[in-house]
């Protein structure tokens, strides 16, 4: 007679500490964002996949929403170069197009998701992930305005919020495609507003 089966055995815990131990953690939360979705992407998940402890996860981090950001923002950090090629327009399709790409994936829907949820648990990471990447961004017309492109009253955070919040708006509430096409109608549509008269 056979007794109960027992269950697999767990991925014995990695002796990682510090840095590599984070880098560890973190690329397996990125990974299992694109794999299994935010729901499918548990602090236990995440600590099986990793080969480190739970309470580990829970010491560094401190709750699944931060972890989730911080592998989130280190990931994506690169995502959103600011280009400077001498030309507005050029410069700003370039930056808007990437955002656009960046929110159609699994890991950008996820950080907007985080993003917009209120929840007293998460660390005040959330909001400015998007907003520094959208500050940084300001130079791009400022730029603009310098060379004369643009009118020399030109709000930069105007220009990028109107193009950009329209991609934001497709990605949380509409589902409607962030493609090529949208993001330079949206870019020449704003910048006819910005023009020198």
């Amino acid at each position: 007679m056979h007794g109960p089966q027992s269950p697999e055995p767990a991925v014995p815990p990695l002796r990682r500490r510090g840095e590599r131990m984070r880098r560890a953690v973190l690329g397996t939360v990125v990974e299992l964002l694109s794999t299994q979705g935010l729901a499918g992407t548990t602090v236990a998940t995440v600590a099986r996949a990793a080969g480190v402890h739970e309470t580990s996860i829970y010491r560094r981090w401190r709750t699944r929403e931060n972890l989730i950001l911080d592998a989130l923002a280190t990931e994506l950090d690169a995502a959103l170069p600011i280009p400077d090629t001498g030309v507005v327009r050029e410069d700003l399709l370039r930056f808007l197009t990437s955002l656009g790409r960046l929110i159609a994936t699994a890991q950008g829907r996820a950080l907007l998701r985080l993003s917009v949820e209120r929840d007293e648990t998460l660390e005040d990471r959330r909001g400015p992930y998007w907003s520094d990447r959208l500050e940084r961004a300001k130079v791009i017309v400022r730029r603009g305005v310098e060379r004369g492109e643009l009118a020399a009253d030109t709000d930069p955070g105007l220009v990028i919020e109107a193009v950009a919040g329209p991609l934001f708006v497709r990605a949380l509430l509409s589902g409607a495609p962030l493609d090529d096409t949208l993001v330079a109608g949206l870019v020449d549509l704003t910048l006819e507003g910005a023009r020198p008269r």
